[in-house]
C-alpha cells in the first residue's frame, strides 16, 4: 500500500501492519498464519474495490499520491518542451503545456497541475487554474492549430480559481473564451480527466473530440462539498451528493458524456503510475489514429454536434385517463 491511505482503506492496512509485524517474528514458524492473513487481505481488497461507491472514488480521484500530468507527461511522451505565459498578465503554474512526441508524432499536451506537498501545492496553486492559465492553455492551442498538431489534455482540477483575483481579471471570461475557440479547432482534440473533473474548470480545457475518463475519475458541474453546501446546507452530506450529481465514470459513459472508461492498476493510479500510463497511451493511440483520419472542418462539426446532443432528454406525456362514466339523471 502507499504511504497514504483512504478512510476505507484502513481495515487493508491494518492487516498488511499485522502480516509484516509476524514476519519479523523469527522465534516461531508463523508462515500459516501469514498466508491466512494474505488470503483475508486479498479477499478484503476484492470486496473493498469492487464495490467502491461514487464518494470512494472521489476520494480515490484525489489521493495525494495519484499521477498527476507531469507524471504521464514523462511517462508517455517525448521530447516535451514546456511553453509558458499566456502573453498578456503571468504564467500560472496551475496549468502546464507544451509540444511533445507520442509515439514518434508531434503533439500538443496542456494539463492541469497539482503538487503534492504544501510548498508544491502552493506553487501549482493546488491545482485551481486562474484566467492566465485558460488564456495560457487556449494560446497553446491556436499554435497547435497553426502547426497543425493534435491537442491532448490532461485534466484534474476541483474547479477554476475563485478568488477576487480571478474575478478582477475575468475568470468566467476566459473560460468562455476557451469553449468558443475549441470548438473552432481545426485538429484533434482529445480530452482525458485524470482526477478531478470539476465544473468550468475541467470544461474550460476539456472541449475534445474524444472524452476519456479513468475508472476512478470524476467529471461534474459542482464538486460533492459545492452541491452538499448549496442543497443541504452541510457539506457533512458531500456522500449524498456524489450519488446524486451521476458524476463517476459509468455513469458518464451511460449519460453519453464520456466516450470510454480507461481502466486503473487494481486499488487505483497511485498504486503502479507505470500500469496506468501504459493503459491511457493505448487509449490515446487509439483514438488519436481515429480522429487522424478525420478532416478540419469534420473535427469541428463532430466536436460541436457531439456537445449539442449532450443533456438532451425526450419528453414523454401519457394520454389522459378516460373520464369515469357517469350516471344518468334519470338513476
Amino acid at each position: 500500500m502507499p504511504d497514504s491511505h483512504l478512510e476505507f482503506e484502513k481495515p487493508i492496512v491494518e492487516l498488511e501492519q499485522k502480516i509484516e509485524e509476524l514476519k519479523k517474528l523469527s522465534s516461531s514458524d508463523l508462515s500459516a498464519e501469514i498466508a491466512a492473513l494474505t488470503k483475508r487481505v486479498e479477499a478484503m481488497r476484492r470486496n473493498i474495490y469492487s464495490e467502491l461507491t461514487p464518494w470512494q472514488r472521489i476520494q480515490l480521484s484525489r489521493h495525494p499520491e495519484r499521477p498527476y500530468t507531469l507524471d504521464y507527461i514523462e511517462r508517455l511522451f517525448t521530447d516535451f518542451i514546456e511553453l509558458s505565459g499566456d502573453r498578456r498578465f503571468r504564467d500560472d503554474k496551475a496549468i502546464v503545456g507544451g509540444f511533445a512526441r507520442f509515439r514518434g508524432k508531434p503533439v500538443m499536451v496542456v494539463g492541469t497541475q497539482k503538487g503534492r506537498d504544501m510548498k508544491s501545492n502552493v506553487y501549482r496553486n493546488f491545482g485551481w487554474p486562474t484566467p492566465e492559465g485558460y488564456r495560457k492553455a487556449m494560446r497553446l492551442m491556436h499554435l497547435a492549430d497553426r502547426v497543425r498538431v493534435p491537442v491532448i489534455t490532461f485534466i484534474d482540477t476541483p474547479g477554476a480559481y475563485p478568488g477576487v483575483s480571478s474575478e478582477e481579471r475575468h475568470i468566467a471570461e476566459a473560460i468562455a473564451v476557451n469553449l468558443r475557440d475549441m470548438f473552432q479547432l481545426r485538429v484533434p482534440v482529445v480530452a482525458v480527466v485524470i482526477g478531478e473533473g470539476g465544473s468550468g474548470g475541467a470544461i474550460g480545457i476539456g472541449v475534445g473530440n474524444r472524452i476519456l475518463v479513468l475508472e476512478n475519475a470524476y467529471y461534474a458541474v459542482i464538486t460533492p462539498e459545492g452541491c452538499a453546501a448549496i442543497l443541504w446546507k452541510d457539506r457533512k452530506f458531500a456522500p449524498q451528493a456524489a450519488e446524486a450529481l451521476q458524476l463517476t465514470a459509468d455513469k458518464l459513459l451511460e449519460l453519453g458524456i464520456a466516450d470510454e472508461i480507461i481502466p486503473e492498476p487494481f486499488g487505483g493510479a497511485h498504486t503502479d503510475y507505470d500500469r496506468a500510463a501504459e493503459q491511457l497511451g493505448e487509449a490515446l493511440a487509439r483514438h488519436l489514429t481515429e480522429l487522424r483520419r478525420m478532416s478540419g472542418p469534420k473535427l469541428a462539426d463532430q466536436r460541436y454536434e457531439k456537445f449539442r446532443a449532450m443533456g438532451q432528454f425526450v419528453e414523454v406525456v401519457s394520454a389522459a385517463p378516460a373520464p369515469a362514466a357517469t350516471e344518468s339523471a334519470g338513476e
